[in-house]
């Protein structure tokens, strides 16, 4: 009978540690540019840092699949610049000042510059998976950024809105950011060479992942703090975008609560209605607890879905991430 450790967080990425510590750098040389704007952009952005868990989970998912060669540490940049570049037009987008504790890039830089330095860094990502002459990696690249584009222009049309539903907001997270999850998990399999039965499964594990990974984001917006974000928290209602805990809330709340969520997205900030209000709404009517049993779900979804792979320190790596997603504090 097969045991299942789980491990830490520290032991999982301790597992890829240093195939990440080669994607960093290959991510550091990737950003030079000659137009020394767009490197002094990229590495102020390399250096931002993150936790660079699709590269890990790049990195996890050929490793699962017996793969041992340098096209996962390259991928894993290209997965890591696509991510950037998105945050990068996000933030512009968002009209942010503060990414990961520091200056978001466009309030360094301007949004001119800024949104050329997100296109340059797509771009950048896409050279080097050409390089790997893999139709198959293209292709799935090619989709995915078309995906993440369609999901900002939701977002962008749906923002300040009341009427938001569940299902429109879990298209939203999937487009956003669950495709990126199971983009990483596929290319694994792909350089393992699986199946394509194979490569949906660790697919289909990165999409609920990605899903935990947004609704425990979103719940953070609430619970945790601007020291440990890197960013001001009820910063999600401030821009009008309108998450899972405040969906639930409106489908059940009164109409004068109602109103004062409603008050935040009309004004674009906490003017006549103080952030401590709305977060002793949630809390009160325990849509908080709702959104986080949702994320427990999606990754009990994403353990379902590594079985019938072999066990090894990846799989349990994975299935721990899946308990570590829903558990994190940042």
């Amino acid at each position: 009978m097969s045991s299942i450790k789980n491990l830490t967080g520290r032991e999982i990425f301790e597992l890829v540690r240093a195939d990440l510590q080669k994607v960093e750098q290959e991510f550091c040389e990737q950003s030079i540019s000659r137009v020394r704007t767009i490197t002094e952009i990229g590495q102020y952005l390399q250096v931002s840092g993150g936790k660079r868990l699709r590269p890990a989970l790049l990195l996890l998912a050929a490793k699962l699949c017996d793969y041992e060669g340098s096209s996962a540490v390259r991928l894993g940049a290209v997965v890591e610049l696509i991510h950037t570049a998105t945050l990068v037009h996000d933030d512009i987008i968002d009209e942010a000042v503060i990414r990961r504790g520091r200056p978001s890039t466009n309030s360094r830089w301007g949004n001119h510059l800024s949104v050329l330095a997100g296109d340059w860094l797509y771009m950048q990502a896409f050279s080097i998976a050409v390089s790997e002459r893999n139709f198959r990696i293209l292709d799935l690249l090619i989709s995915l950024t078309q995906v993440m584009v369609e999901g900002e222009l939701l977002q962008f049309v749906r923002l300040r809105k009341t009427d938001v539903t569940e299902d429109e907001y879990l298209e939203l997270a999937n487009r956003k950011t669950a495709s990126l999850f199971s983009a990483c998990m596929r290319l694994g399999a792909i350089l393992g060479d699986k199946s394509e039965e194979e490569e949906m499964q660790l697919g289909a594990y990165g999409t609920n992942l990605g899903l935990a990974f947004q609704v425990i984001d979103d719940l953070l917006d609430f619970t945790s703090s601007e020291e440990k974000l890197g960013k001001p928290i009820g910063n999600d209602l401030r821009e009008g975008k309108l998450t899972l805990p405040l969906i639930y809330l409106l489908r059940k709340c009164g109409a004068p609560e109602k109103e004062r969520v409603a008050r935040v997205l009309e004004e674009g900030g906490f003017h006549s209605v103080r952030f401590e209000e709305i977060l002793e709404i949630v809390q009160r009517n325990g849509t908080l607890r709702a959104a986080r049993d949702l994320a427990q779900r999606f990754a009990e979804a994403a353990k379902t879905s590594l079985e019938g792979f072999p066990d090894s320190q990846y799989k349990d790596a994975l299935r721990s991430l899946a308990d570590f997603i829903v558990e994190r504090e940042s």
